[in-house]
């Protein structure tokens, strides 16, 4: 059993997921910092001071009665909260993810699209005689020794 499962984990497909699946957590975490630390912080300058990841509506009070500044305030006292200024960033994040992965797809269709793109000239014809495969220049069959023409 344990056999099997080690040509299991060791196909090619399995490691590239894997490998695929840690590389896209890592990204996940940058784009997270790029959104929180190096985007939000100058669209709230530019919006009145806002800071975004602090933007949430009480909905029930918790044990002390607000108003609370920041969610933590909230949370630490029981109240629950819409907190739909972390919703903008995780919109945010997600179109930074989404365009990124619109960048390879483009990419990899590109090359895709300049190996379809040339197809090779024939460099071999069938012998009209005896049907064996020959230069395309020939102008006899090395096989069967027939002439052939200059169309054939």
């Amino acid at each position: 059993m344990l056999k099997e499962f080690k040509e299991f984990a060791m196909k090619g497909n399995v490691v590239d997921m894997a490998v695929g699946i840690i590389i896209g957590a890592a990204f996940g975490t940058i784009v997270k910092s790029l959104v929180a630390d190096v985007i939000m912080p100058p669209i709230g300058l530019l919006l009145g001071g806002v800071d975004f990841s602090n933007l949430f509506l009480t909905i029930k009070q918790g044990a002390t009665a607000g108003p609370f500044t920041t969610i933590a305030e909230a949370q630490k006292a029981g109240a629950v909260t819409i907190n739909y200024g972390m919703f903008i960033n995780t919109i945010i994040s997600f179109l930074i993810v989404a365009f990124a992965i619109f960048m390879v797809i483009r990419g990899l269709n590109t090359m895709k699209r300049e190996e379809e793109a040339a197809p090779e000239e024939p460099t071999e014809k069938d012998c009209p005689k005896c049907f064996t495969s020959i230069p395309i220049k020939a102008l006899r069959c090395p096989n069967c020794t027939s002439e052939l023409s200059a169309q054939s």
